[in-house]
């Protein structure tokens, strides 16, 4: 059975051709006004990294990562999830200094992913990560960011649409900033997405704060990995998606653990056997700089400012046959 969500009347408003000329003006126009919006440098990243120096997201915990083993040695190596860690030690070793940091682009195989319109195994992201300023580890330099990020997209959309006549929705450069517990509340009784949908059709671009930690019911909003971002201080960029009718997340990120937030955040997941790996000793000890970061989905803002349905018309992925047949029906093209 497929999930794909076929929008009525749906047609690409561009060809195979235009589409592709259009990802890579989206992608070069986007990380030049994000770079200087943030202050960041590019930088070489891996695609595999060493398990037993702790450095692979683990996302929620269950999903499975993809690895291999080396013929020359027999190690194990493991295909990324994200470089939500490896960027924080990055920014370490290359000795980058307050308001400063580093993008990248990050290539992932998340095996375990559910096929939707949104979600594809192939994973493509900008991860970015940038030393936290002296005395502004707080929740005010958190949504500043998340500004400059929003106002960085949306002048991508409109240089895209002015290029290729586009007359499409725009995006709202203003963000609504709610905390998870206060979204909660105002739609009770309601799944952690369907509030998401709820306010973003409401507001347009929201940011849900505070993801990963219980609310006053026991339950989280979404599930987030206990060593990288502070539960606090972290939450998703979402986006009104008018051709879906329904909330697209563009961008998971935060303020990252400091000792003591990692510290209480492996006893609460049930982690703390991490505490003995190579990252999370350097963490604990306060080696590594206080940062900022995050990932930002390339399919999807390609998808969003494009006016697409389906991901697989931005990028080329591995799809079911139900999905391939429901595209093929309704004349979407997937690469």
């Amino acid at each position: 059975m497929s999930r794909t969500i076929i929008p009525p009347g749906y047609k690409s408003h561009l060809d195979l051709y235009d589409t592709q000329t259009a990802i890579g003006f989206i992608k070069r126009t986007f990380e030049d006004k994000f770079s200087k919006a943030l202050h960041l440098k590019r930088v070489s990243a891996p695609l595999f990294v060493d398990p037993a120096l702790g450095l692979n997201d683990n996302l929620s915990g269950v999903e499975r990562p993809v690895s291999f083993d080396l013929l020359e040695t027999g190690q194990i190596a493991e295909v990324v999830h994200s470089l939500a860690k490896w960027k924080r030690l990055a920014l370490y070793r290359y000795d980058f200094f307050p308001g400063n940091g580093l993008y990248t682009d990050m290539n992932a195989i998340r095996r375990d992913e559910t096929l939707t319109n949104l979600h594809s195994i192939y994973v493509d992201q900008w991860d970015w990560e940038k030393v936290i300023p002296a005395g502004r580890r707080d929740v005010a330099y958190l949504q500043r960011t998340v500004q400059q990020i929003v106002g960085a997209i949306c002048d991508t959309q409109d240089a895209v649409h002015e290029k290729y006549g586009l007359a499409l929705p725009k995006i709202r450069r203003e963000v609504t900033f709610i905390t998870a517990q206060e979204l909660a509340d105002r739609y009770p009784g309601k799944s952690g997405k369907e509030r998401e949908r709820l306010i973003t059709q409401e507001a347009g671009t929201v940011f849900v704060q505070g993801i990963g930690g219980a609310l006053r019911d026991g339950e989280s909003h979404d599930s987030r990995a206990p060593d990288y971002d502070d539960w606090s201080m972290n939450g998703d960029i979402l986006f009104w998606n008018p051709v879906l009718e329904d909330a697209i997340e563009l961008s998971s990120m935060g303020i990252r653990v400091d000792p003591q937030a990692m510290d209480e955040q492996l006893a609460i997941a049930g982690c703390d056997d991490r505490r003995e790996l190579y990252f999370h000793k350097m963490l604990l000890e306060n080696k590594l700089p206080l940062t900022i970061g995050g990932g930002i989905g390339q399919s999807r803002m390609c998808l969003l400012i494009l006016g697409k349905a389906h991901i697989g018309e931005v990028q080329s992925s591995v799809w079911d046959a139900a999905t391939r047949d429901a595209c093929e029906a309704a004349g979407i093209v997937l690469l």
